[in-house]
C-alpha cells in the first residue's frame, strides 16, 4: 500500500492549486486523474483580480501576465442597438485588473508550477472507493498498472460537479437546473469591434450571443444550442461539458449572422461543445478527513466567471491549514474553519449568480468588488477576532446574504482581505516596496505599526510571543509611521511608511498589531502592548507547543 500525506482527486485548477499550496509548504501529496490528458477547452476564461492575487503570492503571477489577456469589460446590444457598456476598471488600490484565459493554459502553467515543486500529475487514474479509518484514509485507484490502495493523512475531492469523491461520503448536492441548452466554441471573429472587450448580444425571446476574448484575437462564444437538438438524458448532476452533440462550425456561425452587433465571420474552430448549467451547493464541504473544493462543492452559472475563481480560493484557504494539521501543529478545530468560512460564501456565489443570470448584472459600485471578489470574507468566524474589530467600521450586512459572505468597510477588521499599499521604503532598497511584496510567505505575517512614542521592548516583546505561539511560522515587520525613525536597538525587519499609505488603507494607530492569515486575511489587529492577546489569538490556528 502506497502512502502519501494528502491526496489530492482531480487535476483540473483547483486541484493543481491545492496540490502546490501543499507542496510549497513541504507536505507529501499525489494529485490523480482519470483522464488521459488534459483537455484543450476553453471553459473557464475570466481571471478575477483577486486570483492574481494568489498568484503572485504563489509565485505564479509573471507567466500569467504573459500569457492572459486584459478584460476591459462588455458592450451590450439588444437587437442590434448598443445598450449599456461595463467597464470594469477598478481603482488604483486594487493592484490586478480582470483578465482572460482558457482554461486549458491556466491547466498548463499551474500543472507547469506543480511540476517544478516535484509533483507529477498521476494520469488515467481513477478513485474507486474511500474508508476512512483511525488516522488515515485508505484509497482505492484504479491505474494502467491496475488496481492499487493508498493511505493518506488526508484527502481532497476536487474532481468536479460529478465528483466520485462526495457520492462515496454520501454528501448531497441540493439544487436545480436550468432547462435550457447551450452551446460553446472556441473560434476566431473577423469583426471590427475593440479588442478587450466581452460582448453580449440579446435578441427576442431570451436568444443571446456572448463572446469573451482570449490571447491571439480569438473569443469563446457561448449561445443557446438549436431547439432540435434534444437535451441528453440527465443521469445525475446535469452541468458542464456534454459528450454527444457538438456543435460545428456552421451551428455557431448561424446564430453570430442572426445576433452580433457588426457583420462577422467566424474560423478556424479549435473545439466545441454543448453545456448545461445547474446550481447546487454541498450540504458540507467536510467528512472526517476528506475535503471538497471547486466544483464538487458549488456550481452555478458561469455568469461573471465567479466558478473556477472560487474553487481556487477553496484551495488555497485549504492549503495552509491541512499543512498545518499534517505537521501536528494545528490547533484542535482549525480543519474544521475550511466549512465554517468557504461554505458561506459558496452559497453567496451560487445565489448571487443564479440572480444574475436571471436578471443580469450592472457592474456599479460594490458589485464590481464583489465580481472581482475582493469583497470576501470571514468576518466573525472562528479564526476572526472580535476584540479587535474598529468600533463604528462594520457598515450593515445587506439583506439576504449569508453572514460572512461578503461586504465592504472603510478599513480592514478582522476577517477581511489584507489590502494591498505601496510607498513603503525598505533598507537597501532604491523604490517603494509593496505591502504584498511581504505576504508571498507561506506563513503568518505580522505588522507592528510604530509611532514616535511606541517602545521598541514592546515592538520585541510582541513579536517573539507571537513567533513562539506560531512555533516560529511567522514573519514580523515593524512599520514605522511618518515621523517616527528606526532605532539602532531594533532586532526585526524594519520599513517606513513615507507616504502614510499603511495608516490610510489600514486606518492604523500607533503601536498595533496586524496578524495577517497566509491565505492574505487579517486574523486580528490588538495593540502592541498585550502580547497575551495576541497569543490567544494564535492559539486559534496553532497548537500549543
Amino acid at each position: 500500500m502506497g502512502e502519501t500525506d494528502v491526496l489530492v482527486v482531480g487535476a483540473g485548477p483547483v486541484g493543481l492549486t491545492a496540490a502546490a499550496e501543499l507542496r510549497r509548504r513541504g507536505v507529501a501529496c499525489r494529485i490523480v486523474d482519470r483522464l488521459a490528458a488534459a483537455q484543450p477547452y476553453a471553459k473557464a476564461v475570466g481571471i478575477q483580480p483577486r486570483t492574481l492575487e494568489l498568484w503572485d503570492a504563489m509565485g505564479l503571477l509573471p507567466r500569467v501576465l504573459d500569457e492572459a489577456v486584459p478584460l476591459k469589460g462588455q458592450l451590450t446590444y439588444l437587437n442590434g442597438e448598443p445598450g449599456p457598456r461595463l467597464d470594469l476598471r477598478l481603482p488604483p488600490d486594487v493592484p490586478f485588473g480582470f483578465a482572460a484565459l482558457p482554461q486549458y493554459r491556466t491547466e498548463r502553467l499551474l500543472t507547469e508550477h506543480l511540476a517544478g515543486l516535484g509533483v507529477a500529475v498521476e494520469r488515467r487514474c481513477e478513485l474507486t472507493g474511500l474508508v476512512q479509518e483511525d488516522g488515515h484514509v485508505r484509497a482505492s485507484l484504479t491505474t494502467p498498472e491496475g488496481d492499487e490502495e493508498v493511505s493518506a493523512q488526508y484527502v481532497i475531492g476536487c474532481d468536479g460537479a460529478h465528483s466520485r469523491v462526495r457520492r462515496v461520503l454520501g454528501i448531497g448536492f441540493e439544487g436545480d437546473a436550468f432547462p435550457s441548452r447551450y452551446m460553446l466554441g472556441d473560434v476566431a471573429v473577423d469583426w471590427d469591434l475593440p479588442e478587450g472587450w466581452a460582448v453580449r448580444s440579446m435578441g427576442t425571446g431570451g436568444d443571446a450571443l456572448i463572446c469573451v476574448p482570449l490571447p491571439e484575437g480569438r473569443y469563446r462564444l457561448s449561445m443557446l444550442a438549436p431547439a432540435e437538438q434534444p437535451a441528453e438524458a440527465d443521469g445525475g448532476v446535469a452541468h458542464g461539458l456534454e459528450d454527444g452533440w457538438r456543435p460545428s462550425l456552421a451551428d455557431l456561425q448561424a446564430v453570430v449572422d442572426r445576433l452580433s452587433p457588426r457583420p462577422a465571420t467566424i474560423g478556424d474552430l479549435r473545439w466545441s461543445s454543448s453545456f448545461r448549467i445547474s446550481h447546487r451547493l454541498a450540504d458540507r464541504y467536510a467528512d472526517g478527513r476528506v475535503f471538497l473544493a471547486g466544483d464538487a462543492a458549488h456550481i452555478h452559472p458561469p455568469t461573471g466567471g465567479q466558478g473556477m475563481n472560487t474553487g481556487i480560493q477553496d484551495a488555497y484557504n485549504l492549503g495552509w491549514k491541512l499543512a498545518l494539521a499534517v505537521r501536528g501543529l494545528a490547533a484542535d478545530g482549525l480543519l474544521g474553519t475550511y466549512h465554517a468560512e468557504r461554505h458561506p460564501v459558496g452559497e453567496e456565489v451560487v445565489g448571487r449568480t443564479v440572480r444574475h443570470a436571471r436578471s443580469g448584472f450592472t457592474g456599479e459600485g460594490l458589485e464590481l468588488r464583489r465580481e472581482a471578489q475582493l469583497l470576501v470574507n470571514y468576518r466573525g468566524g472562528p479564526l476572526s477576532d472580535p476584540e479587535g474589530e474598529l468600533e463604528g467600521a462594520l457598515e450593515g450586512e445587506p439583506e439576504g446574504e449569508p453572514e460572512g459572505a461578503l461586504e465592504g468597510a472603510e478599513a480592514p477588521v478582522p476577517g477581511d482581505r489584507a489590502p494591498d499599499c505601496g510607498q513603503l521604503e525598505r533598507p537597501l532598497v532604491s523604490h517603494p516596496v509593496r505591502l504584498f511584496d511581504l505576504l508571498r510567505s507561506p506563513h503568518h505575517t505580522l505588522l507592528l505599526y510604530a509611532g514616535p512614542e511606541t517602545e521598541l521592548r514592546s515592538l520585541h516583546a510582541c513579536a517573539e510571543a507571537a513567533g513562539a505561539a506560531a512555533h516560529g511560522l511567522l514573519n514580523a515587520y515593524v512599520v514605522f509611521a511618518r515621523g517616527a525613525e528606526p532605532s539602532a536597538g531594533l532586532f526585526l525587519p524594519g520599513l517606513r511608511d513615507a507616504g502614510g499609505a499603511f495608516r490610510e488603507a489600514y486606518a492604523a494607530t500607533d503601536g498595533e498589531a496586524f496578524v495577517i492569515r497566509p491565505d492574505g486575511y487579517l486574523g486580528a489587529r490588538l495593540p502592541v502592548g498585550d502580547p497575551g492577546r495576541l497569543v490567544g489569538h494564535l492559539r486559534r490556528t496553532f497548537a500549543a507547543g
